[in-house]
């Protein structure tokens, strides 16, 4: 090849950065939404697990369990608000508290992400030996920056059953 030198033009340059442009304009905020969507399905799944796993200590132990919000990973905080973390443990007594030679079964760290997880009027669910939660059927309502729309609800039953939704669907909002 007689000194012939190979390589691009300025305009294939140009053209190659335009595509390139705009696959990430069109891309990036797609999976900012993907993660987004990711991160509350994950949040909402371990919550989910973990109430699932205090009922099925209740029934397998024969006693109540109780999850409660905690920001100490110790002790129940007594909050509507279960963003700071939760726990689940032996509830002998039935009372809510974390009593001496009371188990603790499972800790949630806080969600993350800027994320909520909050209740109407839940600050516990206890389980009773036989996996119904009476009289601590609610709503926690898992939301994140977009608000009600992309919000989940997870519901927990009179007998103990916990089920997840869209938080809309199920008649809430977002804080």
């Amino acid at each position: 090849m007689n000194g012939m030198k190979t390589g691009f033009t300025l305009i294939e340059l140009l053209v190659t950065l335009s595509i390139v442009g705009i696959l990430l304009a069109v891309g990036v905020p797609n999976f900012v939404t993907f993660i987004q969507n990711n991160r509350l399905a994950t949040q909402a799944n371990d919550v989910v697990t973990l109430l699932n796993y205090a009922r099925s200590e209740a029934i397998k132990r024969g006693v109540r369990v109780t999850v409660c919000s905690s920001t100490d990973s110790a002790s129940c905080a007594g909050s509507t608000n279960w963003e700071n973390g939760f726990i689940a443990f032996v509830d002998n007594d039935g009372d809510g508290v974390v009593d001496i030679g009371e188990a603790t079964l499972q800790v949630r760290q806080p969600v993350e992400g800027g994320n909520t997880l909050r209740t109407n009027s839940l600050t516990r669910v206890t389980y009773l030996a036989n996996g119904f939660s009476n009289g601590f059927n609610g709503t926690l309502r898992l939301c994140d920056a977009r608000g009600t729309a992309s919000a989940r609800a997870i519901v927990v039953s009179n007998q103990g059953r916990v089920r997840t939704n869209n938080l809309a669907a199920e008649g809430f909002a977002c804080p």
